[in-house]
């Protein structure tokens, strides 16, 4: 008896936490007498046509949204990639002797010109080599000045043929010692003499990196800068060597990034290479790629999608993690207003480099979340079981 009352109440327990489930929609749960209507043996509601965020919810809730977009329908591949810098715009500056860092002029991040002073250095070897270059520059002057007077000198005969011919060859002599002396003294130019130094930039474009300070001792083997124009940078895809083979300069392609969620950027096959990597069996294949707002920086990974062949039409993508499973329906989210999503069902197709193709219910330029999707989808998840007044545990 003391077991069988222990259950009864049990059951009432359960019977008021469940209460306020059965009253959640007065209009579609119960009949014109208030009784609850109930759902056939197997039967789940739709998922719901909206999600509400409350205001306090929305500062917690991180949103990004994306435009479905057009893209070619043909075949394509798939593959990883990198971006890098672009090699025909990029430098490195070392010190051409070792020297000690005076003054640093440029910093990393700056936007610097072709020749604009870098750094200030200090080296000994730069004096001994200037003052070379100037010794041997005096002894042509004098080799040239002597040659003069001896041929003036054979022309009344009071010297042999002989010495003016000594003094030509030690002209000649004296002329390549200085030629030699200006080529090592080139490799400090720019600087204000004596035994100062100045590096000067040798493209325009941003400083990547700067490894350089006061007082250093700057190494000819140590890269003090490098330097690099930006504005376009190479898209490197590692891709199979079954399918580079199908590749063709001047194919298109389309990347999405990890780091910019929502955003895909479009290229074009510039260079394919020519050697497969035997580790990976993959070939490199660069695309040049835009980077005119500065978003983009050298290392970030990225998906990478190849076509193949001709395009063959098009079709509607959106990025893959705008598409979320809710019940036994695939559903984008589509912003309506604030806090407001409409959750738009949509046929999905296949999977391609990050995009998922749309078969039905949205259209190029339709506006869906990327980042939030998921949590919107535990949204519709938990409103759809508090609609259907079911016990779910």
């Amino acid at each position: 008896m003391a077991a069988a009352l222990l259950l009864a109440l049990a059951a009432c327990g359960r019977g008021d936490r469940a209460a306020p489930a059965e009253h959640h929609d007065d209009h579609d749960d119960h009949d014109d007498h208030g009784a609850a209507a109930p759902h056939a043996d197997g039967d789940h509601p739709a998922p719901p046509d909206r999600v509400e965020i409350a205001p306090e919810m929305r500062r917690d809730l991180r949103v990004t949204t994306a435009r479905a977009e057009a893209r070619p329908a043909g075949e394509q591949v798939a593959a990883l990639g990198e971006l890098q810098v672009n090699q025909d715009a990029y430098a490195e500056v070392a010190a051409p002797a070792p020297a000690r860092v005076v003054k640093v002029l440029a910093r990393a991040g700056d936007e610097v010109t072709l020749g604009q002073p870098l750094v200030e250095l200090y080296s000994a070897d730069a004096g001994l080599t200037r003052a070379e270059a100037q010794a041997a520059a005096a002894r042509v002057t004098v080799a040239r000045a002597n040659l003069a007077r001896l041929r003036g000198l054979a022309a009344e005969r009071l010297v042999t043929e002989r010495e003016v011919l000594e003094a030509e060859a030690a002209l000649t002599t004296a002329t390549a010692e200085a030629q030699v002396a200006t080529a090592a003294a080139r490799a400090y130019a720019g600087a204000r003499g004596g035994a100062g130094l100045v590096l000067r930039a040798p493209v325009a474009g941003t400083v990547i990196a700067r490894d350089v300070v006061i007082g250093q001792l700057a190494d000819p083997a140590r890269t003090l800068y490098r330097i690099g124009d930006l504005s376009t940078l190479w898209l490197v895809a590692h891709v199979f060597e079954r399918d580079a083979v199908r590749l063709r300069v001047g194919s298109t392609g389309t990347a999405t990034f990890a780091a910019l969620p929502g955003r895909t950027i479009d290229g074009v096959v510039t260079w394919i290479g020519r050697e497969v990597d035997a580790a990976s069996r993959t070939i490199p294949v660069r695309m040049d790629v835009a980077n005119a707002d500065g978003v983009l920086r050298p290392g970030m990974s990225a998906m990478v999608a190849l076509a193949l062949g001709d395009s063959g039409g098009t079709v509607v993508t959106v990025p893959l993690a705008a598409v979320q499973r809710v019940d036994d329906a695939w559903v984008v989210f589509v912003p309506v207003g604030p806090g407001v999503f409409e959750a738009r069902r949509v046929g999905r197709g296949r999977e391609l480099a990050g995009e998922l193709e749309i078969l039905s219910g949205l259209a190029p330029g339709d506006e869906v979340v990327v980042d939030g999707a998921f949590l919107l989808k535990a949204e519709a998840d938990k409103a759809r079981g508090a609609g259907g007044g079911h016990d779910h545990h």
